[in-house]
């Protein structure tokens, strides 16, 4: 059994992260952080969620940077659902003590230095791990990236769906690379994490556009798919889930059953990767680890709609599905 922690234990990824360790027949889960200064330090994260009663007695711990290298020692997996720039300092240090790390956060997915001053705030203090941590989409790296790299970097909710969309019709040649795709994603409140603010509070939500032109993942995007898109966010009055519709225009003399069948092969030996006729709805993968995809068109335009749990396959479940590739395990372990 594999030894693992959680790092930013009691926010809703996670929750997800803790509920699936505890069903996983190859990993113990033996403890759960959370920042020295948070307000749920010294309670049982049952209860904080009441699906965990009988799951998961741990207490939520306080864990600081000078604590990490004496807790590492005793670990060999950790998964970081934290702030962005704790996660950064944090990771090189468990790995430095011989954890394999699984990052949620932001703070290792583009290996370029000036990405993180421009959308995150902060000064990458870690080139050397910038360059050799592997980004997670684990349907589009190879088993044997995953099984070398020490330090895993799980994509976002949002790029997370639109990057299954794209690659494979971006990798078939089969849309206009002149013509940027634009992405027009919807995610429930609960991407915004477990903080309070008034912009996410359910009652204050509506349906609306933001980060237009200015959000972190648009560039995200861009680099891991290889070419340009147009990104336009948006939040809705629902607790989980994204759904994105990407508008894409096709080379010419491509057609929409070539762009279906591109799908369809893609992933036809990934598990948690759905391609369906007509369009896809949210609620069939809420509280699923999976995507669900689907294409229609004419023409000379195609949509891709892509569906998937912000907090599952848009990170707890995708965190666990890297770590199941990384260790030789069934790639769905425990996740369904």
């Amino acid at each position: 059994m594999l030894k693992a922690a959680i790092v930013g234990a009691s926010g809703y990824a996670g929750h997800q992260l803790a509920l699936l360790c505890t069903r996983h027949p190859q990993l113990e889960l033996i403890a759960l952080y959370v920042s020295p200064n948070s307000q749920d330090k010294g309670r049982r994260l049952d209860s904080l969620y009441g699906d965990m009663y009988g799951r998961c007695d741990l207490t939520l711990q306080g864990l600081s940077l000078d604590d990490v290298p004496a807790v590492a020692r005793g670990l060999d997996v950790v998964f970081l659902a934290t702030e962005h720039q704790t996660a950064h300092d944090e990771a090189p240090l468990f790995i430095q003590h011989g954890c394999c790390v699984f990052d949620l956060s932001g703070a290792y997915r583009v290996p370029q230095l000036s990405f993180y001053d421009k959308f995150y705030g902060f000064s990458h203090k870690h080139p050397e791990w910038l360059n050799q941590a592997v980004y997670g989409l684990c349907e589009w790296c190879s088993k044997e990236e995953l099984q070398q790299a020490q330090l895993i970097s799980l994509p976002g909710c949002y790029p997370t769906a639109s990057e299954l969309a794209l690659k494979p019709l971006y990798q078939a040649q089969l849309l206009d690379e002149n013509v940027r795709p634009v992405i027009n994603a919807v995610s429930g409140v609960s991407g915004a994490g477990r903080k309070a603010s008034l912009k996410s509070s359910f009652c204050e939500v509506s349906l609306n556009a933001y980060g237009l032109f200015t959000h972190r993942h648009q560039p995200e995007i861009s680099y891991h798919v290889g070419h340009e898109v147009i990104f336009n966010p948006h939040l809705g009055n629902f607790k989980r889930g994204i759904l994105a519709t990407i508008t894409c225009r096709l080379q010419p003399g491509a057609t929409v059953a070539q762009c279906q069948e591109a799908l369809q092969q893609a992933y036809a030996a990934h598990p948690l990767v759905r391609v369906k006729d007509g369009t896809v709805r949210l609620q069939d993968v809420q509280g699923l680890p999976c995507c669900d995809l689907s294409v229609c068109g004419d023409d000379e335009y195609i949509v891709i709609t892509s569906a998937i749990d912000n907090l599952l396959k848009g990170a707890a479940a995708q965190a666990v599905q890297a770590c199941n590739l990384h260790f030789g395990f069934a790639e769905d372990c425990a996740l369904w």
